[in-house]
């Protein structure tokens, strides 16, 4: 069946309903790439007093592992940013939100 000259909340008999229900919800924003340059920075800021400054383990409690060559996915490494490791690495999740997590994930992503 063809409808000429109808909006789309007339042809299915919606009325306004449609219309708002068409328009209410803006449309999100892409995420954003992660920032390198930013996920060093808080990499300094909050990891490397156990990974080092360098990423190797040899940080100033020398007690974090070397993050070079992760075989873990980015997934596993933002819960583990997030959440910690019991008894092992403290969770960031007070300190570090969906942005900053994303960042760090992608800085270390560059370590080979």
């Amino acid at each position: 069946m063809l409808v000429v000259g109808c909006s789309i909340s007339g042809a299915f008999g919606l009325g306004s309903i449609a219309s708002t229900a068409l328009t209410a919800a803006p449309a999100e924003a892409p995420p954003r790439p992660p920032s390198i340059e930013r996920g060093r920075r808080l990499f300094v800021q909050s990891c490397a007093h156990c990974h080092g400054d360098d990423a190797h383990g040899s940080g100033e409690d020398a007690d974090g592992p070397d993050l070079f060559g992760l075989r873990i996915g980015n997934a596993r490494i933002a819960a583990v940013i997030h959440g910690g490791i019991p008894e092992e690495m403290p969770s960031f999740a007070k300190k570090h939100g969906a942005d900053d997590i994303a960042d760090l994930t992608g800085y270390l992503r560059t370590l080979r």
